[in-house]
């Protein structure tokens, strides 16, 4: 595909961001590659620990703050997301006759209930930046999911695709927070778009739902007292006095992005990798606790819950167990 020589870069812009959406994006838009305006921030939030037992957070702390590091001679950042909202078939509900006999039922984080994002996103981004080239044959371009050393959110935010809510995740009016991010950064010249406002208000239902009060404050997350991080990145024992916070979660938490008024009425997924393997979003932990490698393997096949290792996920189990029980 030749690139007509009259081609503004505003033109360019926008054949990306469409060409981001043909390819099954939801969201486009684009930041400057300027270094991140929150690095001081990031550097006290390592330092008082709050990365808890995620050192890796703290390496490449300049490629993190910086794109032109991460990808020498950046110049913009096309971010993109995509919606993995997905409704959620209801529960059986137990019988009350027979409470001892019914399963125990464990939630389970909407992101991982389908296929790994990481792989259908990498995907096509490599197809973007492919295109990227292809109009403009001097580029060069990196691309990132959130396994790589990028402020990812904040470059969202940047690009206008939605704000930094409360909660500290990217919040979109339409979709809300159910979104992937991803980044192809380039060193293309490319105009930035115009970030969005911040539409959160005066509203705190997620730091009033926090089941462990890891929202510290507005735009604060501990992530040492979070109940996605102590289920996945955690490895160790989980101290008793969050234990009992952690009520029926077995991977991950919804908490603050269910209570966010922005969520409700986003809409589902269409993506047949996103749909959900578990249709309920919980699974047995009775059965979760009997499981073996095989069956770990086979239930969680091209899922990003193999994140974490079997021991943890009986770790987990045992834990969504022990406050079920205490519940009855």
């Amino acid at each position: 595909m030749a690139m007509p020589i009259d081609l503004t870069s505003l033109a360019l812009a926008a054949r990306i961001k469409a060409r981001a959406r043909e390819i099954g994006f939801d969201l486009a838009g684009i930041a400057s590659a300027e270094p991140s305006r929150y690095r001081e921030h990031f550097r006290r939030w390592l330092d008082e620990g709050q990365a808890g037992s995620m050192g890796y957070m703290a390496n490449r702390f300049d490629e993190r703050t910086q794109p032109a590091t991460y990808l020498p001679g950046a110049s913009s950042v096309v971010c993109v997301a995509m919606n993995y909202h997905v409704a959620l078939q209801p529960g059986a509900q137990p019988d009350e006759s027979s409470r001892l006999d019914q399963p125990i039922h464990g939630r389970i984080a909407r992101y991982a209930l389908g296929d790994d994002y990481h792989e259908l996103i990498k995907k096509r981004l490599h197809a973007l930046a492919d295109f990227i080239r292809e109009i403009s044959p001097q580029a060069v371009t990196r691309c990132s999911v959130d396994t790589a050393p990028i402020l990812e959110r904040e470059l969202a935010a940047r690009a206008g695709i939605g704000w930094i809510g409360k909660n500290t995740c990217l919040i979109e009016p339409r979709i809300g927070s159910w979104v992937f991010l991803g980044e192809v950064i380039t060193t293309l010249p490319l105009p930035a778009d115009e970030p969005m406002a911040d539409h959160c208000g005066t509203c705190t239902r997620c730091i009033d739902a926090c089941p462990t009060q890891a929202i510290t404050a507005p735009y604060q997350l501990d992530a040492r007292r979070c109940i996605s991080y102590l289920t996945i990145e955690h490895r160790g024992e989980i101290s008793p006095e969050l234990q009992a916070g952690i009520g029926d979660w077995l991977y991950g938490c919804d908490v603050c992005q269910d209570v966010c008024p922005h969520n409700p009425n986003a809409p589902s997924a269409i993506d047949p990798a996103l749909r959900p393997r578990f249709p309920t979003g919980r699974l047995d932990v009775r059965e979760v606790s009997k499981w073996d490698d095989a069956t770990y393997r086979a239930k969680l096949r091209q899922s990003a819950m193999k994140r974490i290792k079997l021991p943890l996920l009986h770790r987990n189990a045992r834990i969504v167990m022990e406050n079920l029980d205490k519940s009855r």
